[in-house]
């Protein structure tokens, strides 16, 4: 017996991806994960609303309105990715003084601020005063690849600092701030090298003809569901961490009725 099933590898990502991320929405609810990190929640919520949004609004409204929609899902998603990043470093650097504070994140912003500037290329400066819809629009969509790739970098050196400096300020390899902050570093990297990789094909692949342009588009949407197939696989790690309770969360017995915290000392009476 032979089963077919017509769906693209497109379609079965998009699936996988969606019911992950209610899965993981359930959790975050479920396991009470949403007082810690609200911004963290917000983010996924928007994600999935983005999601379900491509399936049911993709050739149902005029290409003016969906394209409006979502950018303006995409600078909502930049401006809660830029808020989910400070809210994983305050719970993951607790205790630091203000002067550090200031001074990392001014180096990160430099760093990754020099990068956005010349990272791909920037309109003209009449596109940002024609004063049309499908300039506002321009705007909008610039400020949301950009503000996303500032979020990606900002974000990967956060990663990073969070894995080498997390432990000493109580962000341990188990801890759901850093379990978080490795999810959110990789699923970066992935968007910043498929943006690599695709600018590099896009600058340097000319097609000569129908069959080349053809291997370009294949190579691009293999590209992009690889990148989509780690973003699955990361909202699933995420699952996986914030179902476990961090270590030292329920130290008191059930006779007591008394929650304790991590970094908190129960005393035996």
């Amino acid at each position: 017996m032979h089963f077919n099933f017509n769906f693209t590898a497109v379609q079965v990502l998009w699936a996988l991806t969606f019911a992950a991320l209610l899965v993981l929405l359930v959790v975050l609810l479920g396991r009470e994960r949403i007082r810690r990190f609200p911004w963290f929640t917000t983010s996924i919520g928007l994600m999935t609303l983005r999601l379900l949004a491509s399936r049911l609004l993709f050739n149902r409204l005029p290409q003016i309105t969906f394209s409006a929609i979502f950018i303006a899902l995409a600078d909502a998603m930049a401006i809660v990715g830029f808020l989910v990043l400070v809210e994983i470093a305050r719970r993951a650097f607790v205790g630091i003084r203000r002067p550090i504070w200031i001074v990392n994140v001014v180096g990160m912003l430099v760093v990754a601020g020099g990068v956005v500037a010349v990272w791909g290329p920037w309109p003209a400066w009449k596109t940002f005063t024609a004063g049309s819809t499908v300039a506002s629009l321009g705007i909008m969509q610039l400020f949301a690849q950009k503000g996303n790739l500032l979020v990606d970098l900002l974000t990967v050196e956060l990663g990073l600092m969070v894995v080498v400096f997390g432990r000493r300020h109580g962000a341990g390899w188990r801890s759901h701030a850093q379990q978080i902050m490795i999810g959110l570093s990789t699923a970066s990297l992935a968007q910043l090298a498929v943006q690599g990789i695709w600018q590099l094909i896009a600058v340097k692949a000319v097609p000569h003809s129908q069959a080349e342009f053809q291997r370009i588009l294949g190579l691009r949407e293999k590209v992009f569901n690889a990148n989509g197939a780690i973003y699955a696989l990361v909202v699933v790690w995420w699952i996986v961490c914030l179902w476990i309770d961090e270590p030292g969360k329920m130290v008191a017995t059930e006779s007591d009725g008394i929650e304790v915290l991590p970094g908190e000392t129960r005393i035996e009476p």
